[in-house]
């Protein structure tokens, strides 16, 4: 099996040179999927495997803007509409420096599966720019998303492909980008998710992804008969998705004691207890200032320049900020420590050394695609609230995400069994690829 899955990677590879993000991704799928293929003769005869790994579209475009100097920019934006097979498009958009075609390849293959996963009709699909928001005033982050929507808008709708926040993309960024978006299609509609509560958008769905790769981690623990009550938590990344998890912790009961952002890592052994996460919230999202801060105001928590979270001792770590960031020495460091739970907040965070050390020691290991598929799984009851003209109340919302997030641990947990225990990554990858792939042969070879 290891030389079929060598033999593919290595016409992928030459198809598409430096792209080891893309590279990456697929392979960790197809190690899982080739035995289903190769039992599969339906899945062979229609080339599953390299059609599911070759986008369906990819859209590239200049994107000019104007700073608040007069001085004239020009940044590269990106579309990849992945799959379609069981939905529009759906997936983020990400402004940073660090985007490229093969980083949003990579997140949109992976959205492929995680939006399959969700049991909701979304395809996959991502998007955005190596415009850095950081530094710039509301302005010209206005001017630089007027000017992408400019062109994005022909390629995008309802029921065609709906993109939603990512990295850099937050609310302000979905404010400027719809408004445009209306202007120049001429009609309100429920194109882009992560919107505000006055105008379409969803409760909860800030709070989403962090909620649900809580969920998520909750249903790992159970199946070894364990909760959240005094656990020790650590969390890397202080955005949406990694407060919003240490609100979770805190309600079920666990005591958060790390948590970094671009700065370093704050320690605060006593906890990230309610009080100190409501100050926190204010600082980022509010100030947009750095954890460094966070010393002066709890003077008795520790402020690691430049450091990691995973020296830290802990029962459940979550990884939230960005990919490739938990290496295989990381991954050493935290079973050394006694860390019993990864659940993974961002796409792909951990590199194939430290997956590979997880599943080695047996501990509980959730991949993104499947834990933190609550986002996404969200950004859906966005569009179905939009479609059908009404808003759920939080309550309704956060039941429905919590029952999405049994649902997928359930999917995992079904193909992903061996011997006494589940291989999360498996049971993910197979869960999602055979959902679409029967999609796709179903629907012929257009697609």
């Amino acid at each position: 099996m290891s030389k079929a899955v060598d033999a593919f990677m290595a016409d992928l590879s030459a198809k598409n040179p430096a792209e080891p993000q893309f590279h990456q991704a697929v392979r960790e799928v197809v190690e899982s999927v080739q035995p289903i293929v190769d039992a599969t003769p339906a899945y062979r005869q229609a080339k599953l495997l390299e059609r599911i790994t070759e986008p369906e579209r990819v859209i590239m475009f200049r994107v000019p803007w104007v700073d608040d100097q007069g001085q004239v920019h020009v940044n590269r934006g990106f579309r990849v509409q992945f799959n379609s097979a069981i939905g529009p498009y759906k997936g983020g958009l990400r402004f940073h420096s660090t985007v490229t075609l093969g980083v949003l390849k990579f997140l949109g293959f992976e959205q492929t599966f995680k939006n399959a996963l969700t049991g909701l009709p979304m395809g996959g699909g991502k998007g955005g720019s190596d415009f850095d928001a950081r530094g710039k005033s509301d302005n010209e982050v206005m001017r630089f998303c007027q000017a992408f929507m400019a062109e994005l808008y022909r390629h995008i709708g309802p029921n065609t492909d709906v993109p939603a926040g990512d990295l850099g993309v937050g609310g302000r960024e979905i404010g400027y980008l719809f408004g445009m978006y209306k202007r120049l299609s001429n009609e309100f509609t429920g194109v882009l998710t992560g919107k505000g509560l006055e105008w379409g958008g969803s409760l909860i769905r800030t709070e989403a992804t962090g909620y649900g790769t809580t969920y998520f981690a909750q249903e790992m623990l159970a199946m070894r008969g364990e909760s959240f009550k005094g656990k020790t938590c650590i969390i890397s990344g202080a955005g949406n998705v990694g407060l919003h998890t240490i609100e979770k912790v805190n309600e079920l009961g666990g005591k958060v004691v790390a948590m970094t952002d671009y700065d370093g890592t704050v320690v605060d052994l006593d906890g990230i207890n309610p009080e100190k996460l409501a100050w926190t919230k204010q600082l980022v999202f509010g100030r947009r200032g750095s954890l460094k801060e966070y010393v002066a105001k709890y003077p008795k928590a520790q402020f690691l320049e430049k450091q990691k979270a995973w020296g830290v001792k802990c029962d459940v770590a979550f990884p939230t900020a960005c990919e490739n960031e938990l290496t295989g020495e990381d991954a050493r460091t935290l079973l050394k420590n006694g860390c019993m739970c990864v659940a993974e907040g961002a796409n792909m965070p951990s590199t194939p050394e430290a997956v590979e050390a997880f599943l080695h020691a047996k501990i509980l290991f959730a991949p993104g695609k499947a834990s933190n598929a609550g986002g996404v799984a969200t950004s859906g009851l966005e569009m179905a609230q939009n479609a059908m003209h009404l808003s759920w109340s939080s309550e309704e919302v956060d039941r429905r995400l919590h029952d999405i997030m049994k649902s997928i641990h359930k999917s995992c947990v079904e193909h992903g069994k061996e011997g006494n225990g589940v291989n999360y990554v498996k049971g993910a990858n197979i869960a999602g690829f055979i959902k679409v792939a029967n999609a796709m042969i179903a629907q012929g070879v257009a697609w």
